[in-house]
């Protein structure tokens, strides 16, 4: 068993003052960047997804802006990967699968945003792939969303998508269950 750390987009545009802000983004991040201490101290490896919006009509990610850089709080070191991504599953048309399997990856800690949306597609896939998957629950975020005239709160959408994810495709756990 070798474990690698997955942050998935936690990028400046989901912050307060971004195109694209989440809900509890903030917090999200600072579980983030505990579990990247704990990964960095234990030697183990780390590597960060960072979106960049290829569509003409993207409001956010939009490649050459600040709003696509990788937040502060998790701010990668020189040395530590970075692969860039288009779509939603962060292994579609990206090295990821054959940088996890040179490094001989078999379990990957993920977290990140958005839980909807990026969190879930990647995770499914991982799982897919046959990597042993723990979602960083409290390390996640995502927004309110709309389904016909309904609003659903980002807690409900995420509590949502985390209880479909817990079990078939995942392990789910807090940032304290799991440096624990």
């Amino acid at each position: 068993m070798k474990e690698a750390l997955l942050l998935i987009d936690i990028q400046n545009d989901y912050f307060p003052g971004g195109k694209m802000e989440l809900v509890s983004m903030e917090e999200a991040a600072k579980k983030a960047g505990k579990l990247l201490k704990a990964f960095r101290t234990a030697g183990k490896p780390v590597f960060f997804i960072k979106h960049m919006s290829i569509r003409s009509d993207a409001t956010f990610f939009v490649p050459g802006t600040r709003g696509t850089d990788i937040h502060s709080s998790v701010s990668p070191l020189p040395e530590e990967t970075v692969i860039e991504k288009h779509f939603p599953n962060s292994f579609l048309q990206t090295e990821l699968l054959s940088v996890l399997k040179e490094s001989e990856v078999t379990d990957l800690i993920i977290c990140g945003a958005m839980s909807h949306m990026c969190i879930d597609t990647t995770v499914r896939a991982a799982k897919e792939l046959g990597f042993k998957c723990t979602l960083i629950a409290d390390a996640c975020a995502t927004r309110n969303l709309k389904f016909g005239e309904e609003i659903l709160p980002a807690q409900t959408v995420h509590a949502s998508f985390m209880a479909a994810l817990d079990g078939m495709f995942a392990t789910i756990m807090t940032t304290e269950e799991y440096l624990n």
